[in-house]
């Protein structure tokens, strides 16, 4: 078990690509604590969860400490919660779109600075859950591309400032098939013609990023920081091919 003892903090690890974050520290011996505005409808087996709204930094400071306290270390921090509802730029006004860039930009800075004290202690490290859509267009989501593309920049200040005590990476996430995807891919006929798309030919699966997440928090990793790890199953097979193709 290669991270047998560790303590990890997942948060928004109650559902979705964070169940799957956490689960896959629990099956590296991690001991795991997952957070969230709500308990879950289901527990992650073998991880504590307790109520947090990252929006409030005292909370939030308040949160670490006691993890903190609870298990004598903190050792990595997993900032995975986020998200956004499809939404075209013009469908709602400013205010709107600022609250998507705080919950995926400003609530992990909020975490880092509160897990910073704890993280430094233990020499630990802070993995990033950052999204393709920083790099390429994304209609209806354009806040949260920006917001993940922001998140992107700040894990490598983080790196270069908070070194060699604490390693701070990226991991770039495509296309994940949760219960939710549905939402954005629409029905299975739809998501397999989606998935089509991909060079592996798949979506990920949460299980995916939990093991690229325990990758990078592990020692096998020790001299990795400032990096962004692409889990996308390949990216996106180009337009043009099957442009050409047809003409």
């Amino acid at each position: 078990m290669e991270l047998d003892g560790r303590v990890v903090v997942v948060t928004g690890g109650t559902r979705g690509v964070g169940a799957g974050i956490a689960r896959a520290f629990v099956r590296a011996g991690a001991r795991v604590v997952v957070c969230a505005r709500r308990p879950p409808e289901r527990p992650v087996d073998g991880a504590a969860f307790l109520p947090l709204d990252l929006r409030d930094p005292d909370a939030t400071e308040d949160f670490f400490t006691t993890v903190a306290d609870r298990h004598g270390r903190l050792d990595t921090l997993v900032n995975n919660a986020g998200g956004t509802p499809f939404r075209l730029l013009t469908d709602a006004g400013a205010a709107r779109h600022a609250r998507v860039l705080e919950l995926n930009l400003t609530t992990p800075l909020t975490a880092s600075l509160a897990a910073h004290p704890h993280l430094r202690a233990a020499r630990g490290s802070i993995v990033m859950i950052g999204s393709v859509s920083a790099t390429r267009p994304s209609p209806g989501s354009a806040a949260y591309g920006a917001a993940k593309a922001g998140l992107e920049s700040l894990a490598r200040s983080m790196a270069v400032e908070w070194a060699p005590e604490i390693r701070v990476n990226t991991l770039v996430v495509g296309m994940v098939r949760t219960a939710s995807a549905h939402l954005h891919y629409g029905d299975a006929e739809s998501r397999s013609a989606v998935a089509r798309t991909v060079p592996l030919g798949r979506l990920a699966e949460p299980a995916d990023v939990g093991d690229a997440a325990v990758f990078l928090a592990s020692p096998r990793a020790a001299y990795v920081t400032g990096a962004s790890l692409l889990l996308h199953g390949g990216g996106e097979r180009p337009a043009f091919l099957d442009a050409t193709r047809r003409s």
